[in-house]
């Protein structure tokens, strides 16, 4: 998925696309790499941009601009970025949109971009303003800047001398650069455009050109969100490079992308790219929010976006093998590109301390509905919650991992389809996400906790779909209401990962049949009342279709549950033998042999996730508790960093999330399951990560055990995450082979 996340925007991205593609192929771009290296563009190529509008979509109405927000223009660049179109675009408009933010000084400035004037931004920390009684002086060097040579329009940041942190903004013109500012021009990475750095030698700034009010979080949110929309548009050249490529290249006699190493790094790739387009997108929706919001969401981008295209880019050139390390291959131009931008955005440890810091004061909203949607779905959901908060609390805590079990105020929520709204009627509201949202809002405001259903939340809609009417009636109420707990008897010590190859038996008997087997790491089996059960009821076919999906009484004849103590020292899990287990026929879902079909469809249901990721291992709740303590190695700043990182990755878990559910809401979520797998597969890694760099920062305290620190105890729990729903690797496979298309 692409940063267009409706109808209107993905119609703009395909255009853009075509456009790009007419205009300037890059099968061209290298007849003109010495026109670019000095800031020329051809001519055509400009005019014809600047024809189609695309230079000021963004700017005022009042400048014959379109005011097309943030969020749009960032469609625009990631599709040029992701078709190599070469020159000042990007500094272009990127100066445009700060003197956009201007409240005032750049009337002037708008007309002239919106003629079609190029541009670029100057900053440095070299650059220093001096405030004299005529005005501002600025002395220094900059640093180096895109499409600085070349540039018609220059938009300039330089800090206040004396007054650290705080910043003037002015403008200049080509004949100003070529009379008082000399523009050094320098040997550029990417070869497709200019690169150059402006000397000051003590330049008294016209009154008439200074940039009154433009604020600094959003200045540098417009400037980092673009950096990442071309980012994303890079990244999503090189994953479409990748996949084409191993699809056809012949090794062995057989497609290099048959092979699981390459698939799987495919598909890595894809992940980076959905995670790469998830922050820009979410920067981009920070155009609007508050100033908090925009230096967490800039941050974030700058994290985890920005440089994303250089790892990308690696990661293809090993996919192209000498190929693509060769000059005649566009992929070292689309290489050079990523590691412009990376540059530009700054350096990764800066931007993960500036998280670090932000995430103190602040947390990212990733609401998308008003308090004044739906007003009737709130006041109906509302009074039915007003009437459940005044009841006494008489859920039942389970003893262990399960959850609770509920009484008079679950089945009040029942009855008005609250549990899970999201499921259809009769059980749920048949909420989409909008729904889901306001109903999410209406229980956080009264200080209530929707119900967990635990392994019954994927069990349910398994039913729904497929259970005949009787095995309806008969669990889907109860499980809603917390009657029944549920738990799953899938894998098994030989059949893990490969679900498909598991050998519990399922004997044909007088009327129904008998179960024999061994099933593991069974989440919840030592207090489900009910398990969902794959056993093979004919070894004669295929292995995936001798398979059948049982409903088992926990409390059969013949189940022996043994819960297995964890590395961590906890029983979290479960070995569950069954001996001769009777099933009744009635308790078959759907027929014999559809057991694989109704399995997948068990795992992937999950509810709609949209508001903030919490880990369950290396969350940033822990390393802010490590902060507040001071107990930790290093310095502050090293803590400060990993709290950075960490946030990182919770955000973007996050904003795949709230993504996924805009483009449902549009009607453009991709129906290729692509969200569910990228999901888990990032989760995972996150959480991977982000544990791991909690412990970087205990020192001697790593060697502490639970409960008197129980940092080392997150870490020992990761398998849990790693394992669960299906490995990492068995994810990979998924997105390879059913998203990717790549050959078996």
């Amino acid at each position: 998925m692409s940063l267009a996340v409706d109808a209107d925007q993905r119609a703009l991205a395909e255009s853009v696309a075509a456009f790009a593609r007419k205009i300037a192929p890059p099968s061209q771009t290298p007849d003109h790499l010495h026109h670019y290296a000095v800031g020329k563009m051809p001519a055509e190529v400009w005019d014809a941009l600047c024809e189609q509008g695309l230079h000021n979509l963004h700017l005022p109405a009042a400048n014959g601009g379109d005011e097309c927000g943030l969020a749009t223009l960032a469609v625009v660049i990631e599709q040029l970025g992701a078709a190599l179109f070469p020159g000042p675009y990007l500094s272009t408009v990127t100066a445009s949109a700060l003197a956009m933010l201007a409240v005032s000084g750049s009337k002037r400035l708008l007309e002239d971009f919106s003629a079609g004037m190029t541009g670029a931004v100057v900053t440095g920390t070299a650059l220093r303003a001096t405030r004299h009684p005529d005005g501002w002086v600025v002395s220094g060097l900059s640093d180096p800047a895109l499409g600085l040579p070349g540039g018609r329009r220059l938009v300039v940041r330089a800090e206040i001398d004396g007054n650290p942190g705080v910043s003037m903004w002015f403008w200049l013109t080509s004949a100003d650069t070529n009379a008082l500012v000399p523009v050094i021009g320098v040997e550029a990475v990417d070869l497709t455009r200019s690169v150059g750095r402006a000397e000051f030698d003590a330049y008294p700034v016209p009154a008439a050109q200074v940039l009154e009010g433009i604020d600094p979080a959003a200045a540098q949110l417009w400037m980092t969100a673009l950096l990442a929309a071309e980012a994303t548009g890079v990244c999503t050249w090189f994953l479409d490079t990748a996949v084409e490529y191993v699809g056809m290249r012949q090794q062995f006699g057989r497609p290099i992308g048959s092979f699981q190493a390459v698939q799987h790094k495919a598909a890595l790739m894809l992940v980076r790219a959905e995670v790469t387009a998830a922050a820009t997108w979410d920067a981009a929706r920070a155009e609007t929010q508050t100033t908090d919001q925009q230096r967490l969401a800039a941050a974030h981008a700058a994290v985890t976006a920005v440089p994303a295209g250089v790892d990308q880019a690696l990661d293809c050139v090993s996919l192209l093998g000498g190929i693509g390390f060769t000059w005649e291959h566009d992929a070292h131009l689309y290489w050079r590109r990523a590691i412009s931008l990376a540059a530009a955005g700054g350096g990764a440890d800066h931007w993960a301390r500036e998280l670090g810091e932000r995430s103190l004061g602040a947390e990212r909203d990733f609401s998308f509905v008003t308090p004044e949607s739906l007003p009737e779905l709130r006041a109906r959901v509302g009074a039915v919650l007003n009437e459940v908060a005044a009841m006494p609390d008489d859920e039942i805590p389970s003893a262990g991992w399960a959850p609770a079990r509920g009484a008079a105020r679950r089945a009040r929520l029942v009855t008005d389809g609250l549990v899970a709204p999201h499921y259809p009627h009769p059980y749920g509201l048949g909420a989409g996400p909008a729904e889901q949202a306001v109903i999410a809002e209406e229980f956080a405001r009264r200080d209530l906790t929707q119900p967990e259903l635990g392994i019954g939340g994927w069990v349910l809609p398994t039913l729904i779909e497929y259970g005949s009417s009787e095995q309806r009636d008969r669990f889907v109420s109860d499980t809603l209401c917390g009657r029944i707990i549920w738990c799953q008897l899938f894998s098994e010590p030989g059949a893990g990962s490969d679900l498909a190859g598991l050998s519990t038996a399922a004997r044909k008997v007088e009327g129904g049949w008998l179960l024999t087997g061994q099933k593991v790491w069974n989440s919840q089996a030592q207090e489900a009342d009910w398990a969902v059960c794959l056993a093979r009821t004919d070894p004669a076919v295929p292995k995936h279709a001798g398979l059948t999906y049982f409903l088992v009484r926990m409390d059969s004849a013949g189940i022996d549950v043994r819960p297995l103590r964890q590395a961590t020292g906890i029983w979290e899990f479960n070995e569950v033998f069954l001996d001769e287990v009777f099933v009744p026929d009635s308790h078959v879902v759907a027929n014999p042999g559809d057991g694989w079909r109704i399995a997948v469809t068990t795992l992937s249901n999950e509810r709609l996730a949209m508001g903030s990721a919490t880990f369950g291992h290396g969350s940033s709740a822990l390393v802010r508790r490590l902060l507040d303590s001071g107990d930790h190695a290093g310095s502050r700043d090293d803590a400060v960093r990993v709290l950075g990182r960490n946030t990182a990755l919770e955000l973007s878990v996050a904003a795949l999330n709230l993504r996924n559910a805009f483009a449902r809401l549009n009607g453009v979520a991709d129906g290729n399951s692509a969200g569910t797998s990228v999901h888990k597969v990032w989760h995972a890694i996150a959480q991977r990560e982000a544990s791991r760099a909690l412990m970087s920062i205990l020192g001697p305290r790593a060697a502490v055990g639970y409960p008197d620190q129980p940092y080392t105890f997150d870490f020992l729990g990761l398998p849990a995450i790693l394992f669960g729903g299906g490995t990492i690797e068995i994810q990979l496979n998924i997105i390879a082979r059913r998203v990717l298309g790549l050959p078996r």
